[in-house]
């Protein structure tokens, strides 16, 4: 039977398979923005949310288990300080997939997978129009 196997095998060893979301979730972190296929992403945003999370408790053993996923001290730090203040009052869903198209080589649906840009930014970039007023003669 197949109960309580969880999540996609992805046609690689277990081994591989973690090591390459290691890789996806610094890169997501670094970049925050990464073009993967959509079942990857699909399996990188469980463990990128799961990173913020960590972030917000901002404890020493949270700091730990985040070290033991990404093992880069410059994005742990990324990772507690710039992206937990832009998500501290964001109950969840901090990533989000954009489908783009299929890729050339085999045709594989390719998404992007994002951490979702800071509310205070949105409000600045929107141009607020000017209306012109007439002139009374």
């Amino acid at each position: 039977m197949y109960h309580g196997k969880a999540g996609r095998k992805l046609g690689r060893t277990s081994s591989h398979r973690e090591a390459m979301f290691r890789n996806m979730v610094t890169s997501i972190i670094k970049h925050e923005s990464i073009r993967t296929t959509d079942t990857m992403a699909k399996e990188v945003r469980k463990l990128a949310d799961r990173m913020i999370t960590l972030g917000k408790r901002g404890d020493l053993h949270a700091r730990r288990q985040a070290l033991s996923v990404v093992r880069d001290k410059e994005m742990v730090a990324k990772l507690f300080g710039e992206l937990t203040e832009r998500f501290r009052n964001r109950a969840g869903g901090y990533t989000r997939i954009v489908k783009v198209g299929y890729r050339f080589g085999d045709n594989a649906p390719v998404s992007i997978l994002e951490y979702i840009p800071d509310e205070k930014k949105k409000e600045k970039a929107k141009p607020k129009r000017k209306v012109k007023e007439k002139k009374e003669e």
